[in-house]
This record gives C-alpha cells, structure tokens and sequence, in this order.
C-alpha cells in the first residue's frame, strides 16, 4: 500500500545588516533587525499562519488520516519567539494533534558536518533537547542543512540514536534505482534512508506557478492521478520541500492553498494509498536495498552537490575562516558562542554564490546588492568576531593569573548589542520602524575591490571607544584610521 511522506523545511535566518569597516570596534550589532522583524512578520502573514491552519484544518477533517512532519530549525524558533510567538503556538496546536512529526537538524541551520564534528553533534543535541521541550516528543527522525548527506553523515547520526535520516533521491546515486522505497544506508544498517522523490516535489515547490510548464495549472486531482500511477511500483513517495511554497514561493491567487486543500482527498479516494511520516516509514515499511554514497550531496541546484555553499573562493574562504575561530569560542561567554553560532548558518554563504546569482529564490531573496558584497560584509563581522574573541580570552587569563575561577573574568558584550535586545524586547513594533541599520548600498564590487577591502588588513586593532555615530565616521575617516594604527 504506497503512503505519502509530506515534510517541510521550516527555515528563516538572521540576515546581516551592512557592516563595514568603520563599525569594527566600534559596535558589535551585525544582524540586521529591522529586515528580520520585517521579513518574518511577512512570512508569518502570507505562510506560517495560514498554511498551519490549514493543515490543523485537514489533520481534522480527515480524523488524523491526514499526517505530515516538519524541520524546524533552530534560528527560525529563536525568531519565532522574538518576533512571532503565534507561530510557536500554531506549531504546537499541530503538535497536539499527535499527526505531526518534527525532525531534527542543525540547531543553526549550518554545515557544521563538513567541518566541525564537535560543534555538529553539540548543535544536534541542543535541537533534538529543544524540540522535546517545545512540542513533547523526542526526535528520531535527521535532516540535515538542505538534505546534504553522505554515508559519514548517517554513521554519525545513527550515533545520535536517530532511527531514520532523510536525503536526496539524486539520480547520479542511484542510477536505475527508484526512490521510492525505504532503503538503509551502507555505512549505518540499522538506519532507514527516506529518498525524495525530485520530480514530485519540483513539481509542487518550483513548478506549480510556472506559466510555461505544460502541466499548469495543475490541480489536485491532476497530482493524484501521477500518484495512483506508481502503484504497484512504489512504497512511499517522499515530498520535501520549504514550507515558503505555501503563500511566499507560490502567492496565494497561485491556488497554492487551494491546491493542498483539496489533495487529501484526491489522494485518499484510492483506498491503496494513504499519508505517513518518516518515523511510521521506518517503523513499518522494510528496506529494499542498501544506498552508498560517497561524496556529498544536497537538494541544492541540478548538480545536487555543495557549490551553492561552496562553489567560489569567497564562500570557501568566509566558511573556514569562520571554522577557524571554532576551538576558540568553545570557552567563551553566552553571547559570543550564540554569534558564532548564527554566523554558521549557511543562508551567509548562499549569498556569496555566483554560480546561480540570477537564479535566486524569490522568496529567500539576499540582502545585498551583489555577492562580492555578501562577501565583504561577512568578513568584516568575523574580523570584529576576532577582535571581541580576544578581549574575551585576554579576560580570562588575567581572571586565570588573579587566581580567580573562570566565570568572575569580566565579561567581553558586544557593544551595542545589550541595549538593542532590551528595546527589541520592550516594543517590537517600535523596532520595525526606529531600527538604524543602514541599508545595503546598490551596485556591485568587482574582485579587485574585494582584495582592497579586504578585512584582513584593519584586524590587527580596533578603537575602543564606543557610541561613535555613522555621521561623525563620515566626518573623520582619517582620524579613525589614525586612531587604530596607534592603537
């Protein structure tokens, strides 16, 4: 009997505001708030709270036949919290239901697998605990960074006592094979291996409002039927895609609600099918076969692979320079830990892509005006990263040679950071229309600009002084550069 596996990535990142070389040192405040209020107040309004409406809607009017699961990461709770705790609510009344399953991931969304195992498993941990805490079930089921896996990645989550993980039914691994069975992978046997199914979930993710697609514009009972198709060659058809497609990706006069609203019914009209979830997957279907991959791969791209994180050397050189730093935080105060925490999610990195700039996703459009730019920007973050890292550890040696313990060293706050939380926290609203952060200045750098720009070369020191204004950095540009190289 084929069963429907419906999951969503639910995903909103920290965007960073334009930060320059004139704010190092100076302020420590990256991210952009007035945007992330903006952007997820925007989202909870076209997508979040209406698209779990209506599954809360289908879940009951189907006496629970109708099942789906999420991957809620991390920073898009944080936000959630900030900014829209309806949503939280809405999540959790779907969690009531007992019909939804929230996967894990990465806590910030990162790609911390390819490069810190220390801080993948720390960020693992700290998500499955939260998705406990919040909805009351613990997770067994893993989705990592936009689906990037490899057998090492399955090894290791086996480890974490999951038993399912979820990737990309990618041609190039499969060759002949469908993706339409549960299959286990080759360097973890205990693990059931969910591949989705590409064209199904393109069909609804990307396609469904394309005019030229000869199938527009398709229609519930039009999906069915492709499904009722498969069966008897097929035991579960897995669907992922970002929860954006509902109201965001597709507007609402797309038909994208109606669309889902009336596929339950389509489907279930053929008694052979039903919905499940990858746990209930795992729990009653029976592997058929064994799935070695290894190289990485993600649902990123026709290439399925890494280059939309990793395809330049700006991206390469921002991620391991951040990685870098990693072993150095591991003993730093809260706030500094939680920068380096959201510098790891790889929304940062997908914007210093050029390999698809013009193809970039409507609705997870980049805040700034080229890639280069993206680029700069990051740098100069983790350069005044640096500088706040080693006040930090300067502070905790002197506490060390004091003879004091380790947590009465003095505490290195990013500047400005504690005063803009308070008022974010006071008045939301207040926020959305006072926030100072400049915007993004139009126009690209060419690689040149980037090579003089290069953040590298103002981290040897930084100004300690604090409340200077952006109008009196325009005003004495040279004495600011005087000031640090005395300093």
């Amino acid at each position: 009997m084929p069963a429907l596996c419906f999951c969503y990535e639910v995903h909103e990142p920290y965007q960073l505001r334009r930060y320059t070389v004139f704010d190092m040192g100076q302020n420590s405040i990256y991210e952009d708030d007035d945007h992330n209020c903006e952007a997820l107040l925007r989202a909870a309004r076209l997508c979040y709270l209406p698209a779990n409406e209506l599954m809360l809607r289908l879940i009951r009017r189907y006496d629970g036949a109708f099942r789906l699961s999420f991957s809620i990461s991390g920073v898009a709770l944080d936000l959630f919290e900030q900014y829209t705790p309806e949503v939280l609510e809405s999540f959790t009344a779907l969690a009531r239901t007992g019909c939804v399953e929230f996967v894990a991931e990465t806590a910030p969304h990162s790609l911390a697998f390819l490069y810190s195992r220390q801080d993948f498993d720390r960020q693992v941990r700290e998500q499955s605990a939260r998705l406990e805490h919040l909805f009351g079930v613990k997770p067994v089921t893993f989705k990592n960074t936009e689906c990037v896996y490899n057998n090492d990645l399955a090894a290791a989550v086996a480890g974490h006592g999951f038993r399912a993980v979820l990737a990309e039914g990618a041609d190039h691994v499969l060759g002949w094979r469908s993706a339409n069975y549960l299959y286990r992978p080759a360097s973890a046997p205990g693990l059931a291996l969910l591949l989705r199914n590409a064209g199904l979930s393109g069909d609804v993710g990307l396609r469904f409002s394309d005019h030229s697609w000869p199938a527009w514009p398709l229609r519930a009972e039009t999906f069915a039927a492709w499904c009722h198709g498969l069966e008897g060659s097929a035991d579960i058809l897995n669907i992922f895609n970002d929860y954006h497609v509902f109201g965001l990706r597709h507007d609402k006069k797309s038909g994208i609600f109606d669309f889902m609203e009336a596929l339950p019914g389509a489907l279930l009209a053929h008694e052979e099918f039903s919905f499940t979830t990858p746990a209930l997957a795992a729990e009653n279907l029976r592997p058929v076969g064994e799935v070695d991959v290894l190289q990485f791969m993600s649902w990123e791209d026709e290439g399925r692979d890494l280059t939309a994180w990793l395809g330049n050397d700006m991206q390469k050189d921002a991620i391991h320079a951040l990685y870098a730093m990693g072993p150095r935080t591991a003993a730093c105060n809260s706030a500094l830990r939680r920068d380096f925490d959201r510098l790891q999610t790889a929304d940062h990195f997908r914007h210093m892509s050029t390999k698809w700039f013009s193809n970039e996703a409507p609705d997870r459009p980049s805040p700034f005006a080229s890639p280069y730019d993206a680029y700069i920007t990051y740098m100069n973050v983790l350069a005044d990263f640096e500088l706040r890292l080693k006040a930090d550890e300067s502070a905790r040696a002197t506490a060390a040679a004091a003879g004091k313990p380790a947590d009465a060293a003095p505490v290195a706050k990013a500047r400005g950071r504690v005063g803009a939380d308070a008022a974010l926290n006071n008045n939301t609203k207040s926020a959305v229309k006072n926030a100072g952060s400049p915007a993004p200045r139009r126009g690209g750098k060419s690689p040149a600009e980037i090579q003089d720009a290069n953040p590298a070369d103002t981290r040897a020191a930084g100004s300690k002084k604090t409340g200077t204004t952006r109008a009196n950095q325009e005003k004495k540009p040279a004495t600011l550069r005087k000031s640090r190289k005395n300093a």
